[in-house]
């Protein structure tokens, strides 16, 4: 039923916009789609994080897609740049489990502002926006439904779509999938679970100490705007634990290494 529908949408002229973090999911996303989607009918876009995420994933992305990336950035109302770290301090919050507004405006607005735009410049009218999400992730994401109608990107002369290709595979099937395409995933995750922002707060002690390890500066401006504002990334139930209490790293015991 879901191979009939999205080949319905492909008969139809619909634009496939892959979601390319960088990442092992979107990555093997990518490498299946390629293999069945009109080639004209495949856009790869990446919301570049800046400073926060992992240094060579614009590169990575490149190097292993046939299709030209599009890379988009958040933008405040008066057109300068936003970004995580100017949020944080704004707001003198981090974002949370339940409030989630690095997504929210440093990747799903951007990229859906860029599908709507593309979307006109092709004279297009149908979009269907696909992530590289999976159940295997966490309860909550195995509770989301893998395909469905975006009502609230969609109008009178616009249908969009919400698509999880991947949906359905498990993390070992990930990685083979990037295998049987003659790829590699990005070198981090030779030590990490998993890659989003270099210190992310969905992101695990290891990856975190990791990241840690290969960006002492950008740890250092964790650790001092955490301190600066005097809200934490992470909480003991209802305590404030520092990152450094956290990750068990000190940023003097850092820069001796």
């Amino acid at each position: 039923m879901m191979e009939s529908k999205i080949q319905q949408l492909i008969d139809d002229g619909a634009i496939f916009y892959v979601s390319h973090s960088g990442g092992k999911d979107s990555q093997a996303m990518y490498a299946l789609l390629k293999e069945v989607l009109p080639t004209n009918q495949l856009c790869v876009v990446h919301s570049d994080l800046g400073e926060v995420e992992w240094v060579g994933v614009h590169n990575h992305i490149i190097e292993n897609t046939a299709h030209q990336v599009n890379v988009v950035k958040a933008s405040k109302r008066d057109g300068s740049e936003k970004t995580l770290l100017g949020m944080v301090e704004e707001r003198g919050k981090w974002p949370s489990s339940s409030c989630r507004q690095c997504t929210s405006d440093l990747k799903r607005g951007p990229i859906f502002k860029f599908i709507r735009n593309d979307l006109k410049a092709r004279g297009g009218k149908i979009a269907v926006n696909c992530m590289g999400i999976r159940a295997e992730e966490s309860s909550a994401r195995a509770k989301k439904q893998s395909f469905r109608y975006n009502v609230s990107e969609s109008c009178g002369h616009r249908d969009v779509y919400d698509w999880m290709p991947i949906f359905d595979l498990t993390t070992e099937q990930v990685f083979q999938v990037i295998a049987n395409a003659g790829q590699k995933p990005f070198w981090a995750y030779e030590n990490n679970e998993r890659l989003s922002c270099v210190f992310c707060i969905m992101g695990s002690l290891n990856d975190l100490r990791h990241g840690a390890i290969q960006n002492p500066n950008l740890y250092r401006k964790y650790v001092e705007l955490e301190k600066r504002i005097g809200h934490t990334m992470f909480m003991k139930g209802k305590e404030p634990v520092y990152l450094e209490e956290h990750t068990g790293i000190r940023l003097e015991d850092l820069e001796r290494r």
